[in-house]
Protein backbone atom coordinates (compact mmCIF):
# COMPACT_ATOMS: atom_id res chain seq x y z
CA UNK A 1 0.00 0.00 0.00
CA UNK A 2 1.43 3.38 -0.80
CA UNK A 3 1.68 6.33 2.05
CA UNK A 4 -1.16 8.26 2.59
CA UNK A 5 -1.77 12.01 2.31
CA UNK A 6 -1.60 14.06 5.23
CA UNK A 7 -5.32 15.14 4.13
CA UNK A 8 -6.81 11.67 3.98
CA UNK A 9 -10.04 11.52 5.00
CA UNK A 10 -11.12 8.57 7.02
CA UNK A 11 -15.53 7.91 6.72
CA UNK A 12 -16.89 5.53 9.30
CA UNK A 13 -20.25 4.49 7.27
CA UNK A 14 -23.65 3.86 9.40
CA UNK A 15 -21.88 2.10 12.42
CA UNK A 16 -25.06 2.36 14.24
CA UNK A 17 -27.36 0.27 16.79
CA UNK A 18 -30.05 0.30 14.74
CA UNK A 19 -28.41 -2.76 12.43
CA UNK A 20 -28.32 -4.94 15.79
CA UNK A 21 -32.73 -4.78 15.73
CA UNK A 22 -34.72 -6.87 13.29
CA UNK A 23 -34.80 -7.33 10.47
CA UNK A 24 -31.40 -7.36 9.94
CA UNK A 25 -30.32 -10.54 10.87
CA UNK A 26 -26.93 -13.17 10.91
CA UNK A 27 -23.80 -10.70 10.79
CA UNK A 28 -20.48 -11.68 9.55
CA UNK A 29 -16.87 -10.24 11.07
CA UNK A 30 -17.96 -10.08 15.24
CA UNK A 31 -14.16 -8.54 15.36
CA UNK A 32 -16.21 -5.38 13.09
CA UNK A 33 -16.07 -3.25 15.79
CA UNK A 34 -12.75 -3.69 17.63
CA UNK A 35 -11.11 -3.20 14.41
CA UNK A 36 -12.83 0.31 13.74
CA UNK A 37 -12.05 1.82 17.27
CA UNK A 38 -8.60 0.41 16.62
CA UNK A 39 -8.47 2.36 13.19
CA UNK A 40 -10.36 5.68 14.91
CA UNK A 41 -8.06 5.66 17.76
CA UNK A 42 -4.71 5.55 15.54
CA UNK A 43 -6.26 7.85 12.85
CA UNK A 44 -7.15 10.48 15.34
CA UNK A 45 -3.69 10.40 16.84
CA UNK A 46 -2.57 11.73 13.63
CA UNK A 47 -5.09 14.27 13.68
CA UNK A 48 -6.29 13.81 10.34
CA UNK A 49 -9.68 14.53 9.08
CA UNK A 50 -12.58 12.56 9.73
CA UNK A 51 -16.37 12.79 8.67
CA UNK A 52 -19.22 10.08 10.32
CA UNK A 53 -21.64 9.14 8.04
CA UNK A 54 -25.13 8.34 9.63
CA UNK A 55 -27.79 6.56 7.71
CA UNK A 56 -31.15 8.85 8.84
CA UNK A 57 -33.82 6.62 7.32
CA UNK A 58 -36.92 8.16 5.89
CA UNK A 59 -38.84 5.10 6.04
CA UNK A 60 -41.11 4.66 9.42
CA UNK A 61 -40.48 1.45 10.27
CA UNK A 62 -37.30 1.38 9.87
CA UNK A 63 -34.22 0.92 13.02
CA UNK A 64 -32.16 3.42 11.46
CA UNK A 65 -34.94 6.62 11.43
CA UNK A 66 -34.19 9.00 13.64
CA UNK A 67 -35.79 9.55 17.06
CA UNK A 68 -35.27 5.19 17.36
CA UNK A 69 -32.95 4.03 19.89
CA UNK A 70 -30.98 1.99 16.78
CA UNK A 71 -30.08 5.89 14.90
CA UNK A 72 -27.78 6.39 17.41
CA UNK A 73 -23.92 5.47 16.79
CA UNK A 74 -22.52 2.11 18.47
CA UNK A 75 -20.46 2.47 21.37
CA UNK A 76 -17.52 4.44 21.12
CA UNK A 77 -17.97 5.70 17.19
CA UNK A 78 -19.84 8.83 18.35
CA UNK A 79 -17.94 11.82 17.07
CA UNK A 80 -15.37 13.70 18.98
CA UNK A 81 -14.44 17.20 19.25
CA UNK A 82 -17.05 18.50 16.73
CA UNK A 83 -16.31 15.85 14.04
CA UNK A 84 -18.44 16.49 11.49
CA UNK A 85 -21.77 14.00 10.52
CA UNK A 86 -23.12 13.80 7.47
CA UNK A 87 -26.42 12.58 7.35
CA UNK A 88 -28.12 10.43 4.48
CA UNK A 89 -31.05 8.25 3.77
CA UNK A 90 -29.36 6.46 0.88
CA UNK A 91 -26.38 4.02 0.04
CA UNK A 92 -24.37 6.12 -1.07
CA UNK A 93 -23.31 9.01 1.47
CA UNK A 94 -22.25 11.46 -1.90
CA UNK A 95 -25.90 10.85 -3.19
CA UNK A 96 -28.50 14.13 -1.14
CA UNK A 97 -25.48 15.06 0.90
CA UNK A 98 -22.30 17.82 0.79
CA UNK A 99 -19.91 15.01 1.44
CA UNK A 100 -18.22 16.01 -1.76
CA UNK A 101 -18.17 19.45 -1.07
CA UNK A 102 -17.00 19.02 2.43
CA UNK A 103 -13.68 16.80 0.66
CA UNK A 104 -12.92 18.83 -1.55
CA UNK A 105 -12.90 22.65 0.07
CA UNK A 106 -10.39 20.73 2.25
CA UNK A 107 -8.56 19.66 -0.71
CA UNK A 108 -9.06 15.70 -0.10
CA UNK A 109 -7.95 13.38 -2.38
CA UNK A 110 -8.12 10.13 -0.90
CA UNK A 111 -10.70 9.04 1.55
CA UNK A 112 -10.64 5.86 3.67
CA UNK A 113 -13.81 3.99 4.36
CA UNK A 114 -15.22 0.93 6.81
CA UNK A 115 -18.68 0.06 8.32
CA UNK A 116 -22.01 -1.41 7.76
CA UNK A 117 -22.59 -3.02 5.68
CA UNK A 118 -20.01 -4.03 3.02
CA UNK A 119 -22.41 -4.94 0.61
CA UNK A 120 -24.78 -1.79 0.76
CA UNK A 121 -23.59 1.41 1.78
CA UNK A 122 -19.76 0.75 2.12
CA UNK A 123 -19.26 -0.38 -1.17
CA UNK A 124 -21.69 1.85 -2.76
CA UNK A 125 -19.76 5.13 -1.07
CA UNK A 126 -16.91 3.33 -2.41
CA UNK A 127 -18.02 3.10 -6.13
CA UNK A 128 -19.04 6.73 -6.41
CA UNK A 129 -16.19 7.81 -4.32
CA UNK A 130 -14.04 6.28 -7.06
CA UNK A 131 -16.32 7.67 -9.60
CA UNK A 132 -15.69 11.07 -8.39
CA UNK A 133 -12.04 10.82 -9.07
CA UNK A 134 -10.74 9.60 -4.81
CA UNK A 135 -8.08 7.31 -4.28
CA UNK A 136 -10.61 4.69 -2.45
CA UNK A 137 -9.60 2.70 0.06
CA UNK A 138 -11.74 -0.12 2.09
CA UNK A 139 -10.85 -1.48 5.35
CA UNK A 140 -12.17 -4.86 4.71
CA UNK A 141 -11.81 -6.65 8.15
CA UNK A 142 -13.68 -3.28 9.52
CA UNK A 143 -16.88 -3.74 7.96
CA UNK A 144 -19.41 -6.04 8.29
CA UNK A 145 -22.73 -7.30 6.25
CA UNK A 146 -25.31 -9.60 6.78
CA UNK A 147 -26.78 -12.93 5.45
CA UNK A 148 -29.33 -12.16 2.39
CA UNK A 149 -31.77 -14.67 0.80
CA UNK A 150 -30.81 -15.03 -3.23
CA UNK A 151 -33.20 -15.24 -5.82
CA UNK A 152 -33.45 -19.24 -5.68
CA UNK A 153 -34.54 -18.85 -1.87
CA UNK A 154 -31.48 -20.28 -0.61
CA UNK A 155 -29.41 -17.87 2.49
CA UNK A 156 -26.04 -16.32 1.19
CA UNK A 157 -23.79 -16.49 3.81
CA UNK A 158 -22.62 -12.94 5.12
CA UNK A 159 -19.04 -14.22 4.41
CA UNK A 160 -19.20 -15.13 1.14
CA UNK A 161 -21.19 -11.89 0.57
CA UNK A 162 -18.43 -9.62 1.99
CA UNK A 163 -15.56 -11.64 -0.01
CA UNK A 164 -17.50 -11.25 -3.28
CA UNK A 165 -17.85 -7.65 -2.62
CA UNK A 166 -14.86 -6.79 -1.41
CA UNK A 167 -13.40 -8.23 -4.51
CA UNK A 168 -15.37 -6.69 -6.73
CA UNK A 169 -13.99 -3.60 -4.98
CA UNK A 170 -10.80 -4.21 -5.45
CA UNK A 171 -11.06 -5.17 -8.85
CA UNK A 172 -11.45 -1.71 -10.21
CA UNK A 173 -12.76 0.73 -7.94
CA UNK A 174 -10.95 0.71 -4.38
CA UNK A 175 -7.66 -0.88 -2.06
CA UNK A 176 -8.96 -3.13 -0.05
CA UNK A 177 -6.52 -3.52 2.99
CA UNK A 178 -6.69 -4.79 6.73
CA UNK A 179 -6.24 -2.31 9.40
CA UNK A 180 -3.49 -3.66 10.76
CA UNK A 181 -1.74 -2.74 7.30
CA UNK A 182 -3.69 0.82 6.87
CA UNK A 183 -1.98 1.58 10.60
CA UNK A 184 1.10 0.63 10.35
CA UNK A 185 1.11 2.97 6.55
CA UNK A 186 -0.27 5.94 9.02
CA UNK A 187 2.82 5.25 11.20
CA UNK A 188 5.54 4.85 7.91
Amino acid sequence: MKPLEANAVLIPIDVQRGFDYPPWGRRDNPAMEAHGLRLLAAWRETRRPLIHVRHDSVMAESSLRPGHPGNAFREGFDPQNGEPVVSKSVNAAFIGTDLDLRLRRIGATSVVLFGISTDMCVSTTARVASNLGYRTIVVGDACACFDLTGTDGHVIPAEDIARAHLATLRAEFAEVVGTDALIATMKA
